[in-house]
Parts: structure tokens; C-alpha cells; sequence
């Protein structure tokens, strides 16, 4: 599968990378495609809880920061949080009507 999805460091998961229009695969292929797909897709929600526990406790730092600087950079971090946090969203709705395909 791994010519199919490419790994995303920063959202975590591998996301589908495909070069064809999906009607240019095989249907065993597209099938492998979205089992592979519904799995990571699968785990998104866990990776999401892994973000939020982290933006959790650059917060609590944050509370007690008495420096500007300090401060500012784990806003910053925490921004940059929320923003993956929101793409690994968009995926998972975004592509939940390839996973119905899926089960049709």
C-alpha cells in the first residue's frame, strides 16, 4: 500500500496518494485501497485525543508562564496544535464517503 499513501509527519497518519483517477484502478485494488484507508482512517480519532492532551498541557504551562516569550511560543505551539487537529478532521469527514463506498 505504501505506493497508494505517503506517510504526513506533521498530521501523523499516511494520507492516500494516488496518481490515477480511482475508475483507472482495478477493483481488488480499490478495495485494498479503502480497507487500508478505513484503517487508518480508523485511527484518527486516537491521534486527535494525543493532540488534545498535549494542547491540555501547554496550557497548563501556560497558566503558569510568567514570561512573554515563553508565553508567546506556547501559544504558538498550541495554535499549531488545533490547526492539525482541524485537518485530521477534514480527513476524516472529508473522506468518510469513500469509506461508505466501502460497505455498499
Amino acid at each position: 500500500m505504501k505506493e497508494y499513501f505517503c506517510f504526513d509527519h506533521r498530521l501523523g497518519i499516511s494520507i492516500p496518494n494516488l496518481e490515477l483517477e480511482w475508475a483507472q484502478y482495478s477493483e481488488e485494488t480499490q478495495q485494498a485501497i479503502l480497507f487500508h484507508w478505513e484503517q487508518i482512517r480508523g485511527s484518527i480519532p486516537d491521534r486527535i485525543a494525543e493532540l488534545e492532551l498535549s494542547i491540555n498541557q501547554k496550557q497548563a504551562q501556560l497558566s503558569d508562564e510568567s514570561n512573554f516569550k515563553t508565553s508567546c511560543e506556547l501559544n504558538s505551539e498550541i495554535a499549531e496544535l488545533a490547526s492539525i487537529i482541524n485537518d485530521l478532521w477534514l480527513w476524516y469527514r472529508a473522506n468518510q464517503t469513500v469509506s461508505e463506498k466501502m460497505h455498499q
